[in-house]
């Protein structure tokens, strides 16, 4: 098993890998605390988000409220969702606080009265697409983008728009055959989630599918391992990977498209389930979260992305939001999921994730 510690001046953090251990599908644990030892409470946070890119948040959250020490468990959608539907029905210890980037999921979750109701002058302020029944709420806004080699990618075959990538996969050289990729849905609840949500959208979808099939092009797993391969030069383009993911200082060889024909934005949300424990001491999560405090860390974090940040021209009239609400109840119908996957894959080779 892999253990790897962080020390920061807040909070001493252990992470450890936990796939080998039975009964726990989690990918990594977190302690944060404050330094002075006053925690009073322990706060059960199960999330998507690495812990690396909210590790800043939460020391500031355990900074503010010292009575509180924070358990954070960082988990795949898919796995993340199975979990919160045994809670939920009583054969699983509940989180005080669930945080998924598979809002579909979510949906459903709070659909199936999985869900605790919470208000505040910070919930308020929600705009209609970001909340539901107030007992789900978005607390970023991070695109789905197109990251590319810049090595390996002529400035010309840049794929600025869906139909630029078309393009570039019906090509008859073999220059991007098998060098495409994007995430495996059936793995990936966020992955399904961005693709569901593209066959609803774009005109481009029928075509897209049967170009990755023609390019060979690669189904994955998951955002970090999409971005570090392409930045590697084991694929030269992926498509759709989370933007709030890429950090180009890390990874020098990325080019970051916000796709010009639309930019997806989705919109991590957050939920206080039924039977937490530490209800009020999730709600002071959410409202931290919601804060400007909160906003100003999560934008430095880049889960809050912006549309002047993409390096192409784009106009904000291209935005277009996964709203959460009930219409994406219809994405977990398990007829209509099973027949969609089934016709993703056609499209595919699947690739074991590294």
């Amino acid at each position: 098993m892999k253990r790897v510690t962080f020390v920061r001046s807040l909070v001493t953090t252990l992470i450890a890998c936990a796939f080998s251990l039975p009964g726990h599908a989690q990918e990594a644990t977190a302690i944060f605390s404050s330094p002075e030892d006053t925690a009073e409470i322990t706060l059960s946070v199960r999330s998507t988000t690495d812990i690396a890119t909210f590790a800043q948040i939460l020391d500031a959250f355990v900074a503010a409220h010292p009575n509180v020490e924070l358990y954070y468990e960082q988990w795949g959608s898919n796995n993340l969702y199975a979990d919160s539907l045994s809670a939920c029905d009583g054969r699983r210890q509940s989180a005080d606080v669930v945080i998924s980037s598979g809002v579909h999921q979510m949906v459903d979750l709070v659909n199936r009265a999985c869900a605790s109701a919470y208000q505040s002058d910070l919930t308020a302020q929600l705009p209609v697409q970001r909340k539901w029944r107030d007992e789900l709420w978005g607390i970023t806004r991070e695109a789905a983008v197109i990251v590319y080699n810049k090595s390996l990618v002529p400035a010309a075959d840049v794929p600025r728009t869906r139909f630029a990538l078309l393009d570039l996969m019906r090509r008859p050289s073999n220059a991007y055959r098998g060098k495409i990729a994007t995430y495996d849905i059936e793995r990936s609840g966020l992955g399904f989630l961005f693709a569901f949500m593209d066959s609803q959208q774009a005109t481009t979808f029928g075509g897209m599918l049967e170009s990755f099939s023609r390019a060979d092009a690669v189904a994955t797993c998951c955002s970090a391992e999409l971005i570090a391969s392409v930045n590697d030069g084991q694929y030269k383009i992926a498509y759709n990977v989370l933007g709030s993911y890429v950090d180009i200082k890390s990874y020098r060889n990325l080019g970051v498209i916000f796709p010009e024909d639309y930019t997806m934005y989705l919109s991590r949300a957050l939920m206080i389930p039924k039977d937490a424990r530490h209800k009020e001491a999730a709600a002071q999560f959410l409202d931290f979260l919601l804060s400007p405090e909160g906003r100003a860390l999560l934008q430095e974090a880049n889960l809050i992305q912006n549309s002047d940040q993409a390096e192409n021209a784009r106009s904000d009239s291209n935005d277009r939001y996964i709203p959460i609400a009930p219409t994406l109840l219809v994405a977990m119908d398990a007829h209509r999921r099973d027949q969609f996957i089934a016709k993703w894959h056609d499209s595919f080779k699947a690739e074991d994730a590294p």
